[in-house]
């Protein structure tokens, strides 16, 4: 038996649709065979950055400049950080989708999961002196947590989006954007 969680003033009918008629999406995703897709993807970025950390990274950070490596050295553990709740997530809602868990306990141990906390990388000028690589694994890792935590969002309707920051959150998708396509972004 599959684990349903509906938002509160909403109640679930039998055929997946809320008393109100709507459709969510989000959670039919969650619970369909393209979740697999997903949780394959996750699970191999886990496994890629953990790899590059101790193998590639390790060896490339011995020849960086000191700057470079206090800045790689943040990056890193904000990756490890980010990669390890967002796969929790990926567990637990396999483990849900699997009827593994009740919707008391899915509740409960989704409250050990951050992602309201995920640390956020603001990409600058001292990024064109990381590894591509290792800049090419954050980017990946940011847009898993995007949609990761929209998911979340719209599957249990919690605040789960990280609190606003003082940077412009446009900026850095285009940030993001720009280091995905390789191009540099001026001012």
């Amino acid at each position: 038996m599959r684990c349903r969680i509906v938002r509160a003033g909403s109640s679930k009918l039998d055929n997946g649709v809320t008393d109100n008629g709507a459709i969510n999406l989000a959670e039919r995703f969650a619970y369909s065979g393209h979740f697999n897709t997903l949780f394959s993807d996750g699970m191999s970025l886990v496994e890629e950055s953990a790899n590059y950390l101790d193998g590639e990274g390790r060896v490339e950070a011995t020849h960086m400049a000191k700057r470079t490596a206090l800045l790689y050295g943040s990056e890193s553990m904000r990756l490890t950080t980010r990669m390890m709740q967002l796969a929790s997530w990926l567990l637990l809602q396999r483990a849900a989708n699997a009827g593994e868990l009740s919707r008391e306990q899915l509740l409960e141990e989704k409250r050990k999961v951050s992602l309201s906390t995920l640390p956020q990388s603001v990409f600058g000028s001292d990024w064109d002196d990381l590894p591509p690589a290792f800049v090419e694994l954050v980017s990946r890792s940011l847009a898993l947590q995007n949609r990761i935590v929209t998911l979340d969002t719209e599957i249990y309707g919690s605040a789960a989006r990280p609190a606003a920051r003082k940077d412009n959150p446009v900026s850095q998708q285009i940030d993001l954007l720009s280091t995905a396509l390789g191009a540099a972004r001026k001012g």
